[in-house]
């Protein structure tokens, strides 16, 4: 019997691993539907985001018509309240000109009775002297017949002497000619009666022309005419007046000019405040863009930002023109502007440290140094044109007796020239101070400007040139640098500060004390100033050393003339910030030895350095 067997396979299932399969569905199930979660959040959000950017360009749009219609609406009240002004100015000439008129027509009438009264006057002189010449020719004529007596009436007239007759003949005859004489005398009487007329009338019109009269009965009536025109500011004279036909020479007052801007006002243009004629536009702010009342002209603020209220002046930024609720306000120019401006990268002058106001433009130097309008009318530009400058620092120095014999160059720079030469001259600046100028003594490789950049379209600078030079050490002083596109006055200050600097190493004083040797150069800086707040020099003067050594143009460049009245003002600026300067070295230096100065003199105060070493 044979053994047969059969065997099943072990079909077993882990269970663990079915759990694990479904888990990892289950893992990418809530995978799937995160991912679409977060897909629906996205949409949603980038929904939200669109209709909220669709939103704030609504209100933009919003926000800029109604900007747009305030603007309009601005503009409309500004030309209605100019056409008033403009109404008002022609009413007040419509007046001046009809009480003119008025007294023109006065006076012409006083003219023509004065005249009318001299006319009548001259015929009823001249019909006297005529009834008197005709009462005398009937004498004369009487007389002429009566020379010879009748003779004795006879019957036979037997007793008449024959020659009778002839004799009363010839006596008739001679009262004829007689007659005819003065009748030629009549006749010459009309013509010099003739000539006396003119004569009168001429005087006359001498008298209506404000020539005194020779009449003395009617002085005293010429008089009151003469004082009557010259109070109306005219001058009237009449014509022909023998010919009753008087007309009037009106000549035109001199044009008025504009109190504000002090320019010509066309006829009729003009608004009257306090006797002064103004242009309309002038009258405005130029922060709330209201007119300037004329009760508030007296009290208004004007610079050269504009004109201003006095209360908007203290309320507005000058930047933005915005109401101010917490203000900035500059030391020195006492400008309020909003806070954020000192931060929001508005351009502010290299010179005068002011803001630029937005709606103007500041001129952009080739270094990225701006610059204000008012600064670059006086900037000087290259080393040319500064040279005029350069010989009236050291004629200032000789007049100190502190003469510097020793020639050397004098360039404008550019920023990164001066950095440049800072780095080589091996000049430690720790306290990071802006370096305007600098006293080389080192030979050193130098670009300089050699022509200065001009004004073109869009306020932008074009056509500047510069040259690279090797100043060489024939003296402790190699070349003083300077920035260029400053204006004249704080050139001059630097160049002075710096002049001082080459005096002292030019007479051996290389080792000093750093604080005093700077506070001496600033000192010397701030005298310069000082002079310059007075009558201006005369360059011919001025410059008389220097005028052979420099071209015509040149020469005459350096005449300084009288400043405006913003360089006088720029000038207090940078006395000013000599005087509140609080640098550990520029600041106390100056302050020690301004006081040196002060009690003593200017050479006691040098000596007193140089000991000190």
């Amino acid at each position: 019997m044979g053994w047969c067997s059969c065997f099943k396979p072990f079909t077993s299932v882990d269970p663990f691993e079915e759990e694990t399969g479904l888990a990892l569905e289950v893992s990418r199930l809530e995978a799937d539907i995160q991912e679409a979660e977060q897909v629906a959040l996205a949409m949603e959000e980038s929904s939200r985001e669109e209709e909220e950017e669709r939103r704030r360009t609504r209100e933009r749009e919003e926000e800029r018509r109604r900007i747009k219609v305030i603007e309009e609406e601005r503009r409309r009240i500004r030309m209605i309240e100019v056409d008033a002004q403009i109404a008002n100015g022609f009413l007040y000439e419509d007046r001046k000109r009809q009480n003119n008129y008025n007294s023109a027509l006065e006076d012409e009438q006083l003219a023509k009775t004065l005249a009318k009264s001299l006319k009548e006057k001259g015929k009823r002189e001249q019909f006297e002297e005529q009834v008197k010449k005709d009462e005398q020719l009937a004498a004369i004529v009487q007389e002429s017949l009566n020379m010879v007596e009748s003779p004795p009436r006879t019957e036979n007239h037997k007793s008449i002497p024959r020659s009778a007759p002839l004799d009363v003949d010839e006596q008739l005859a001679k009262a004829i000619e007689e007659s005819l004489k003065v009748k030629g005398k009549g006749k010459q009487f009309e013509d010099e009666q003739v000539k006396k007329d003119e004569q009168l009338a001429a005087i006359v019109q001498e008298s209506l022309n404000m020539v005194d009269s020779p009449l003395d009965e009617d002085e005293q009536l010429d008089k009151i005419i003469r004082e009557s025109l010259k109070g109306k500011g005219q001058i009237k004279q009449s014509k022909d007046e023998v010919e009753d036909d008087e007309k009037l020479l009106k000549v035109d007052p001199p044009r008025s000019m504009c109190g504000g801007c002090n320019s010509e006002i066309e006829h009729g243009r003009s608004v009257d405040v306090l006797g002064v004629p103004w242009h309309p536009e002038c009258l405005w702010c130029d922060a709330c863009h209201k007119p300037i009342a004329i009760h508030e002209v007296e009290n208004h603020v004007s610079n050269s930002r504009g004109k201003f209220h006095k209360s908007c002046y203290n309320r507005y930024c000058y930047v933005c023109k915005e109401k101010v609720k917490i203000i900035n306000q500059h030391h020195f120019w006492k400008e309020n502007y909003c806070p954020a401006h000192d931060s929001d990268k508005t351009p502010k002058c290299c010179s005068c440290e002011r803001l630029q106001p937005r709606g103007t433009n500041f001129v952009m130097l080739g270094d990225s140094r701006q610059l204000c309008l008012e600064c670059m009318d006086s900037a000087v530009m290259d080393t040319y044109e500064v040279q005029p400058l350069h010989f009236e620092i050291r004629e200032y120095f000789e007049g100190l007796n502190m003469k510097i014999e020793k020639e050397f160059p004098f360039l404008l720079v550019e920023k990164q020239a001066l950095n440049e030469a800072e780095k080589e001259e091996k000049i430690d600046n720790q306290y990071e101070l802006v370096t305007r100028g600098i006293c080389l003594s080192e030979a050193q490789t130098v670009t300089s400007v050699s022509k200065g950049p001009r004004l073109g379209p869009n306020k932008q600078l074009t056509g500047m040139a510069t040259e690279s030079q090797r100043v060489v050490r024939e003296c402790e002083v190699t070349a003083i640098l300077i920035l260029y596109g400053l204006p004249r006055l704080l050139t001059g200050y630097i160049l002075a500060h710096e002049m001082m600097h080459a005096y002292l190493r030019l007479n051996g004083h290389r080792i000093l004390n750093n604080v005093l040797e700077e506070g001496i150069c600033q000192v010397l800086g701030h005298m310069w100033l000082e002079s310059q707040t007075y009558a201006a020099i005369d360059a011919a003067a001025s410059s008389s050393a220097s005028s052979s050594r420099l071209p015509l143009a040149a020469a005459s460049a350096s005449k300084k003339g009288e400043c405006s009245d913003f360089e006088k003002k720029l000038v207090e600026f940078c006395k000013n910030q000599i005087e509140e300067d609080d640098s550990p070295i520029y600041g106390l230096g100056f302050k020690k030895v301004y006081e040196m100065v002060s009690n003593s003199s200017l050479q006691e105060t040098l000596k007193e350095i140089i000991r000190q070493g």
